[in-house]
């Protein structure tokens, strides 16, 4: 039997490889075991591998993750930097924002702040569902589909390649990854099945509604701030 560890030892540094929430067969057959193994521990961890020697010869592994994007977002001599943080961070998120499938059923908390939201700014979760199916197939080439909180609403937005909705102040509530590898090995080029998949079944409406609150936990430290 094949072992889940990769084979690939992993970089030393600041960063690490943060565990998967679930098994690597949770999420199947919508994610298969296979997708996970590949995603996490070989995309993810590439990402975070490839950080820790980025931060390491630049002598800023003190940084934390969230400020190292803040500082590096739209740096063009830090680009390479700014792409393996996002990414891991993103990553790190994507994978709270899965949990092993529940049905069609499942959905935000009725009677919550956010099944409130998900009200007012959509008028329905079915509605938000489909905005965010939309999002996911309209965007043209890799990226990122997301739910966030803007103000005292919330809407569908998306990313490409490694950008994040919290440098523009948005606090990201939730998110799926259309980057190929994320789904390839199990739907070739059917993106929207995919992701009509991953909307419908295995989206965790809880971890969406403990973001809810965590706009401080995305913005840059005061100190940090540029003059």
């Amino acid at each position: 039997m094949k072992s889940d560890r990769s084979t690939t030892p992993a970089v030393t540094g600041p960063f690490t490889l943060s565990p998967l929430p679930f098994a690597h067969t949770a999420l199947a057959p919508i994610i298969s075991a296979r997708t996970l193994r590949f995603h996490h521990g070989k995309h993810h961890k590439g990402y975070v591998d490839k950080l820790n020697t980025l931060v390491l010869q630049r002598g800023i592994q003190d940084v934390s993750l969230v400020e190292l994007i803040h500082s590096t977002q739209g740096q063009p001599g830090d680009r390479d930097v700014f792409n393996n943080a996002a990414q891991t961070w993103n990553h790190d998120f994507y994978w709270q924002s899965l949990t092993p499938p529940m049905g069609k059923s499942a959905q935000p908390k009725h009677g919550g702040e956010l099944a409130r939201l998900i009200d007012d700014s959509f008028g329905g979760i079915q509605a938000l569902k489909t905005e965010l199916v939309k999002a996911a197939t309209a965007q043209f080439g890799s990226g990122w589909v997301w739910l966030v909180r803007d103000g005292t609403r919330l809407k569908v937005m998306k990313t490409s390649n490694a950008e994040v909705p919290f440098t523009a102040g948005h606090t990201p509530l939730l998110t799926v990854d259309v980057w190929e590898h994320a789904y390839y090995l199990d739907y070739q080029n059917q993106r929207e099945q995919h992701v009509t998949a991953v909307v419908d079944q295995l989206l965790n409406w809880s971890f969406a509604a403990e973001n809810l609150m965590r706009l401080q936990d995305f913005a840059r430290t005061p100190a940090s701030q540029p003059a």
